[in-house]
């Protein structure tokens, strides 16, 4: 009865996190830079930061945010800070000391439980993500349909969601593409840094609509 509600949430959902944004630009880098078990738990950060998404718009939190300039305003410059607290830190790399390109290619120890903040606060706080569930669940969900039936969605929404970032990790974290990363070096922090404060400085703008 409900699939084809389901599958207009899981298509829009799909093209949604395909597209490249903050989410995407920290599990990337976490996986470069420290290897697959950081850049997963990056992933799992952002897949679980979901629930409280649908949570929030469940219980019609986020139309209050929604309709809130204050509290919009509140989250959209934490979040706008943390990207940009990131972004300054990666674009701070220092080059590498000569000869240290096969030292480069090894994973930097990375605490389980660093990685996973880093992906759960990307996703928590950007107000994008905020407007994206609000509207999925007050425009494309049917306000009809049972709220266990939404919460359903809610949990394949932040599954879906983990498991793509998964293989996102599991692609930039494989030797020959951080031994790839690793000859650019700190260019590539770098680069990843000011992608970071772009995206930082691109949801400090954003605007209620």
């Amino acid at each position: 009865m409900y699939w084809t509600e389901f599958l207009t949430v899981a298509l829009i959902h799909l093209l949604a996190v395909a597209s490249p944004g903050p989410d995407f630009a920290v599990v990337v880098r976490e996986s470069v830079a420290h290897g697959r078990r950081a850049g997963t738990w990056t992933a799992l950060g952002v897949g679980t930061a979901i629930f409280l998404h649908v949570g929030y718009s469940l219980l019609g939190i986020g139309l209050i945010v929604s309709q809130s300039i204050v509290l919009f305003n509140a989250l959209k410059w934490l979040a706008a800070a943390y990207l940009l607290y990131i972004g300054f830190k990666a674009i701070r790399a220092k080059p590498a000391a000569p000869g240290a390109e096969t030292l480069k290619a090894e994973p930097v120890e990375r605490t389980a439980r660093g990685a996973y903040v880093a992906g759960f606060m990307t996703n928590g706080l950007n107000p994008k993500a905020t407007l994206f569930f609000l509207s999925l669940f007050t425009v494309v969900i049917n306000p009809h349909t049972p709220l266990w039936v939404q919460a359903g969605y809610g949990v394949y929404l932040a599954f879906a969601t983990a498991a793509w970032f998964c293989l996102v990790a599991m692609l930039f974290s494989q030797q020959r593409v951080r031994a790839g990363f690793a000859r650019m070096g700190h260019w590539f922090d770098r680069t990843m840094g000011a992608v970071l404060i772009a995206l930082g400085v691109k949801i400090a703008l954003t605007e209620m609509h």
